[in-house]
């Protein structure tokens, strides 16, 4: 039996028992397999017999055009036995057979690199709930472990969520529930595009291709979300939905579980208030008890002046994070930079000295400082003995 084969019989068998993935893994415990499934051997003395019945080669025809058409269509078809199905998914009890990816990263890329924080909420998001949502991907952002950001594609909570992670310069990923060639909401279709094309970004589903987004489908891809991220984060919900049984499986998968307060007379914070008080949830009070409760680790970030934030890398050195706050300011190629770390490399230099350790004329020198000054980025005293200000130390 080749690989293929068995993706090709998970393929089938993930549109057959997608609403009921632990039936056929004790199927295929039983049987082997995937494909030995499909030999007629599992069709008495078995519960759902529905199921069952559909156990025939015709699924498996199936199965061939599905996975050619999803290839044509530029995508991927992750069965549960590949390699690049994502780990975090083969941890819980219920984990989809096979999975649909659209992504210009690799799965291991996608999936693997880093801690991946769910965030859902209800559609028909206030104000205040959109402020928090943007203020804990912000806080997320500017941690060192850099997550990704999960979340359904939704219209309000999930789209904030997707959204503020890509300004942000975090992946994002979407969590669809219809099949991978159609974006639902059509108003979130450049956004999609837009976390597709991002570094470690993607859309997923466990729906076949021409699925349509009817209610129930919705339910079922809670339970990916949930499965993929470390934690997920209610931002605000009301007293039934989604993000509700989103909790609920993360809760399940022994993921941890937070949820941002709001007032007692708001119904959109009804869902929020109930999982704090049940204590199925951890009270977020600020970003950075968020950040803390997830173990993320301290700022990553080197604050230009503005308050603008440059992405740095993990184990970057006092140097190279202000070399990357200084090409945001200025650009890569400009001359100010070696000025400027010049000065951090040693401060209460003197213009003549840079001038010597620079090899650069005295003229050009002292206009970078002066530059640099009026940027706010260098000090200097009387002696033109020049330093990093507070804001770029």
């Amino acid at each position: 039996m080749s690989t293929f084969d068995e993706t090709l019989a998970l393929c089938a068998l993930n549109r057959i028992f997608g609403y009921h993935p632990t039936l056929a893994l004790q199927l295929m415990a039983k049987a082997g397999s995937a494909l030995t499934l499909f030999d007629g051997s599992f069709t008495e003395g078995e519960p759902h017999p529905e199921l069952l019945s559909r156990l025939v080669p015709s699924e498996l025809e199936w199965a061939q055009e599905e996975l050619e058409r999803v290839r044509e269509g530029g995508f991927r078809f992750l069965s549960l036995a590949d390699e690049d199905y994502p780990s975090a998914l083969k941890e819980c009890p219920d984990p989809p057979l096979g999975l649909y990816l659209n992504g210009t990263s690799s799965p291991a890329e996608i999936f693997e690199l880093r801690p991946m924080v769910a965030f859902v909420g209800t559609r028909d998001l206030s104000p205040y709930g959109k402020a928090w949502c943007e203020k804990l991907v912000k806080a997320l952002s500017e941690t060192r472990a850099q997550p990704a950001i999960v979340s359904g594609l939704a219209l309000g909570a999930d789209g904030v969520a997707h959204r503020t992670a890509l300004e942000c310069g975090l992946p994002t990923i979407g969590v669809m529930a219809t099949g991978i060639e159609t974006v639902y909401p059509y108003q979130h279709e450049r956004l999609a595009m837009d976390m597709v094309r991002s570094p470690s970004g993607a859309l997923v589903t466990d729906y076949p291709m021409d699925t349509a987004p009817v209610a129930l489908n919705f339910v079922r891809r809670n339970r990916i979300i949930a499965g993929l991220s470390q934690a997920v984060v209610v931002v605000e919900s009301k007293s039934k939905g989604g993000s509700l049984m989103t909790a609920r499986y993360a809760v399940e998968y022994n993921r941890e579980v937070f949820a941002v307060p709001g007032r007692l007379d708001d119904s959109r914070s009804a869902g929020c208030n109930s999982l704090i008080r049940t204590q199925m949830a951890q009270i977020v009070t600020s970003p950075e008890d968020l950040v803390d409760a997830l173990g993320m680790g301290g700022a990553r970030r080197h604050r230009a002046a503005g308050g603008s934030w440059v992405t740095n890398q993990p184990g970057d050195s006092p140097e190279e994070m202000l070399r990357h706050a200084l090409v945001r300011k200025y650009s890569a190629s400009s001359a100010l930079i070696p000025v400027a770390l010049a000065i951090f490399r040693q401060r209460g230099i003197g213009v003549e000295e840079l001038v010597r350790s620079l090899q650069r004329p005295y003229g050009e020198v002292l206009a970078a400082v002066g530059t640099l000054e009026a940027d706010g980025v260098v000090s200097s005293d009387l002696l033109r003995r020049c330093s990093l200000t507070p804001a770029w130390e």
